[in-house]
């Protein structure tokens, strides 16, 4: 009988991380794994720290308490050279694609090659041109960022996060203000380079059907905690309210409508008016 082979170690770990943005609480002591090879979706309602976690993983903020491993290294320990090393292992494509607008299409792909490595310039030419046949646009080469559409922007912007063969892709809100037909093709595209390129892919997005469709994993980030994790099957059999809420995307629950503040009867009740009077003093 062959033996059951041991799971591999997770690329990137949050042990009992908090993070505050002064004094309001983002993450509490929030504990989660990224596995290797798969697509990993963080979801949840806005201003629940999805984007933040890419951000302490990525090294550009610091947690108060807990860790930030990448590949066993502690982010927030690393020196700014260890840093620069494991950025340099990690790809990121940010909401609405980021591109540089002054540079063309190839010039944006080619970028990250030109600063990091001492390549020739026939080789920078030649993996660019890979890139961008793989996300469907080497014949948009010579083309400006004004001169392509959103869809195409963002696979501009994904052939640049992929130009440097990162074991790690991080994507914040790759769907958004894409067209159907777009967004079908920027899913399946992190899906098809996810798998062909033995890459780790975490997927920041609020669009339930497509992420569902594409990812392995799925955690959803709630009050800063995990209120839920586990296959996108499990996920939405969940019995949370407030993942129930979120996943079929009902108005009334544990996310209300209306933000705090004083009743009906205190706003528009019969002694309303001294209130009003109070506060325009």
């Amino acid at each position: 009988m062959d033996a059951i082979p041991a799971p591999a170690e997770p690329l990137v770990e949050l042990k009992d991380l908090s993070f505050s943005y002064g004094e309001r609480p983002i993450l509490d002591g929030v504990s989660l794994t990224i596995p290797r090879g798969k697509v990993t979706a963080l979801m949840g309602a806005s201003g629940g720290g999805k984007t933040t976690v890419l951000r302490l993983i990525g090294g550009q903020i610091r947690g108060q308490k807990g860790q930030v491993l990448f590949d066993k290294q502690d982010v927030a320990a690393l020196d700014p050279t260890g840093l620069y090393a494991i950025r340099r292992r990690m790809g990121m494509l940010f909401q609405f694609g980021a591109l540089f607008t002054d540079l063309d299409v190839f010039e944006n792909v080619a970028f990250p090659l030109r600063e990091h490595t001492d390549l020739s310039e026939a080789l920078v030419r030649d993996i660019v041109l890979m890139k961008l046949n793989a996300v469907g646009l080497r014949g948009a080469r010579d083309l400006m960022p004004s001169e392509v559409s959103g869809g195409m922007a963002r696979r501009v912007a994904l052939a640049r996060a992929i130009v440097l063969d990162p074991e790690l892709v991080m994507y914040d809100e790759p769907f958004a203000g894409l067209d159907p037909i777009s967004l079908g093709t920027a899913a399946r595209l992190i899906r098809q380079l996810n798998d062909a390129m033995g890459l780790t892919s975490i997927v920041v997005s609020h669009d339930l059907d497509e992420t569902f469709a594409i990812a392995d994993h799925v955690i959803v980030l709630a009050n800063g905690r995990i209120a839920a994790q586990g296959t996108p099957a499990e996920v939405r059999a969940s019995t949370d309210p407030l993942v129930h809420q979120f996943v079929n995307a009902e108005a009334d629950g544990p996310v209300h409508f209306h933000y705090p503040g004083p009743s009906i009867d205190q706003d528009f009740g019969p002694t309303h008016g001294p209130s009003v009077a109070v506060r325009k003093k």
